[in-house]
Parts: C-alpha cells; structure tokens; sequence
C-alpha cells in the first residue's frame, strides 16, 4: 500500500459531454493527468502539527496541491466572534475555496477535522469533489459516546489515541493540565460545545451525495471503530476501511497505511 502512485492515477476515467455548435453533442472519455489537484487537510483538536507531517507526505507522493489550514481559534490564532460553530467554521472554508478559485477539491479531515469535512461537503460547493473522514467525531450513536478529553492527562490522551503511545509526539500544549483544557481544546469547545456533538448531523449525512472513504484506525478509543461503521453508514456513497494497529491518529501513527487507504478508492 505504500508504493509511490503517480498523480495522473488520482483522478477516475470519466465521461465528459460536448456541445459542439455544428455537430451537435459529443461526448469524449477523458483521463485527467493534471498534477494540481487539491487536497484540503482539516486538522482535529490537536491542531494543525498533527497534519503537517502527512500534508508533506502527500505532496510529495502524489504531487498535488495540498492546503494545510489552521482553525481559527487554535494556535493561538485570532478567531471572530462569528464562527460559534462547526457550520460557520465550513462556510468561512467554503468561502477560502472560492476566493482561491480551486477546483476539483478532496476534503481530508481527521476528528474533529472529519466533521467538519462533513459539513463543508454539506453545503454543497461545487468545488468540491470528495471527502475523506478519518477517525471523525460529531454524530451521535446509541452505546458508543465519545471519550470526554477535557480532563484526561497527557498519559491518558495518548493511551486513547494510539495503538502504540510509544509513537505518540511530544506535545508541546498538553490536553489536560493543573490548569484546566489546554487553548486548543478550548477552541475546539468553542466549536462543538461540550458534547463535541450534534444530534442532527447523522441525519442529515443522508443528503451527502459526495464519494466519502470513512477511515478508521482499529485501536481508537476516541471513538471506536463501531462508531466509525454508524458514520459510513449514514452516508449514502460512503466506504469504510479499518486500519490495522492503528488509533485515533492514523497520519501520525501510521501514515504510509494512511495513504495507500486514501489512495486505493482513487481520492
């Protein structure tokens, strides 16, 4: 899975129909070998350092575009008193894609980044061609909330997110301190509120007419792989694909599997 993939593979043989003024309509199958498809990578609670190192990779392998935004809010980043929630959050990226006039875009979000790939595709741009959901948060299933990180340590957040805490970075603001949540799990809060939820997002998954790959590391305990089925579930064109000795944090963890996953069904 982790052999190099040539760009001109990312985009699927399709069918494009042509209205030629003398001749009538024509239609032509077309393989896109353009190598400046974009990817758009939205980073979870642990802000865009957890991205950056996959956002590299990807670039490298696919020779693509690849944006690697940090939420407003995190980073200690200015954010306006306007973006309240995860929907306003996906039409301030929403607005980024046009001003930047990209087309064609695959959304990557991992967590909290998962829902709000989510919500972008929701709006329906046409920018915007597919989604990736990796480990994605914000639905709720019966049985299977998500882990509360607020008051967990650093130990204990690791312990959730990997499969191995041995490969888990050192992270230079820590989840949970003597202090309270860090500034970055603040930010986050101040998107999904204390339940990091929304109890009309799977419902409204339904009206997601986008290809979606839900990826999903086996050994989360963020969220468990069985939340990860109800996700794909609740999307129409969805797939579902578990990554082995994987947690909460594939990019980080396992990121060649990560790619070739995300490459494999031509995203």
């Amino acid at each position: 899975m982790s052999t190099p993939v040539p760009a001109g593979t990312l985009r699927p043989t399709r069918t494009c129909t042509l209205h030629v003024e003398s001749d009538g309509p024509a239609e032509i199958t077309l393989q896109d070998r353009d190598r400046t498809r974009p990817f758009l990578l939205l980073h979870g609670g642990g802000g865009a350092a957890t991205m950056a190192g996959f956002a590299d990779l990807l670039a490298e392998r696919t020779h693509s575009r690849v944006l690697l935004p940090t939420h407003p809010g995190f980073g200690g980043t200015p954010k306006a008193d306007t973006l309240s929630h995860v929907t306003a959050l996906a039409r301030a990226y929403v607005a980024l894609l046009d001003q930047l006039d990209l087309q064609d875009v695959t959304l990557v979000g991992n967590s909290f980044g998962g829902w709000l790939a989510a919500e972008i595709a929701l709006l329906r741009s046409p920018r915007v061609s597919g989604a990736v959901i990796i480990d994605g948060i914000g639905i709720e299933v019966e049985g299977e909330p998500p882990t509360d990180v607020t008051g967990l340590t650093p130990a204990q957040l690791q312990a959730h997110s990997f499969h191995d805490p041995n490969k888990a970075p050192v992270a230079p603001n820590a989840s949970g301190s003597a202090n309270g949540p860090s500034p970055d799990v603040r930010a986050l809060i101040g998107y999904t509120g204390p339940t990091m939820s929304d109890p009309t997002l799977a419902g409204r998954l339904g009206d997601l007419h986008l290809p979606v790959h839900v990826l999903w590391g086996e050994s989360d305990r963020i969220v468990t792989p069985a939340y990860g089925r109800a996700y794909a579930a609740a999307i129409p064109m969805a797939t579902f694909t578990v990554l082995p000795r994987t947690g909460h944090l594939p990019q980080v963890e396992t990121p060649e599997e990560l790619l070739g996953a995300l490459l494999d069904l031509g995203h």
